[in-house]
């Protein structure tokens, strides 16, 4: 990777081949009449403009945009058989985009299988992504354990991201990402602390939106006896999308500015501000840090 190479680690596109199989179906997930529906979330308005790779490519002054299938569309968590048409559909249409767009690849959760994290490495991806509610507990953990475990060998980052939420369909449409989103990466964070960093010593892992601000809970995890070192885990990274100044200011005293990454999140939300914080912290979190998250080179000793 180029040393000054301004990288964005979290945005989602759904490719054209996707975009007609949703509307092609008749259950969530799907699209109709302009509305993207989802089994636990209220229907909310889909423009398939804002899906254009050549408007994207232009929107941001970066060099590399990471795409990654949102989690909380439920493609995953699909039974194999409804899944799997949809999920090569993202896969090979982001890939085939080419620069400046990147791959998080989305595999299935149903039967998970290392060959399909190794398929998607080997086609070019720079990692794997899934769903928080997938690594929320012990059990979760050890039945996504064989991609975890080949991420690991091939030195490549997991993504996690919110994954389906389940809300009433009376909610506003802001409602899953300010509960059931934050609630599902937090206990991700703490579930991946307590038993899957034990299992998986050098596995990368960068977690979406702060991890739903789990690290700042880190006194009271030390009050009530859990494991207090995993604020300090080097491999784990998190991304900074929908935050602004004021919660990136408390992550970086509480954890360094070293493992912040940029993701903007589009098009689900505005871009992060974080020119208030100065260039060299824009620099950081764009540059320096990334390079870290996509380097093997990120391989070392993790804390106990």
């Amino acid at each position: 990777m180029p040393p000054s190479m301004r990288t964005d680690v979290h945005q989602h596109l759904l490719p054209e081949d996707l975009i007609s199989a949703l509307s092609r179906r008749t259950t969530a997930p799907r699209i109709a009449s302009g509305v993207l529906h989802l089994a636990g979330e209220p229907p909310s308005p889909f423009d398939p403009a804002d899906h254009d790779p050549h408007t994207r490519a232009k929107l941001d002054d970066v060099d590399r945009i990471v795409v990654a299938l949102s989690s909380a569309l439920g493609i995953e968590t699909l039974r194999a058989e409804e899944a799997e048409p949809l999920l090569d559909a993202f896969n090979h249409g982001i890939l085939e985009l080419g620069h400046p767009f990147a791959l998080w690849g989305a595999v299935g959760l149903d039967t998970p299988r290392a060959a399909d994290v190794d398929d998607l490495l080997d086609a070019g991806a720079l990692g794997v992504s899934l769903p928080a509610t997938a690594l929320a507990d012990r059990r979760g953990l050890r039945h996504v354990a064989p991609l975890l475990d080949r991420l690991e060998a091939r030195g490549a980052p997991l993504f996690l991201h919110p994954g389906p939420a389940n809300v009433a369909p009376s909610a506003p449409a802001w409602w899953p990402a300010l509960t059931s989103y934050v609630a599902d990466m937090s206990a991700a964070w703490h579930a991946f602390a307590t038993w899957g960093r034990p299992c998986h010593p050098q596995l990368r892992i960068v977690y979406a939106m702060l991890a739903g601000g789990a690290p700042l809970h880190a006194e009271r995890l030390v009050a009530r006896g859990g494991p207090a070192g995993a604020i300090h885990d080097p491999l784990a990274w998190f991304d900074v999308s929908s935050y602004g100044p004021l919660a990136l200011d408390a992550m970086i005293r509480a954890i360094g500015l070293d493992r912040l990454l940029y993701g903007s999140d589009r098009p689900v939300a505005a871009p992060p501000a974080t020119g208030g914080l100065g260039d060299a912290v824009t620099h950081a979190l764009t540059v320096t840090n990334p390079g870290w998250a996509f380097s093997t080179r990120a391989t070392v000793a993790v804390l106990a």
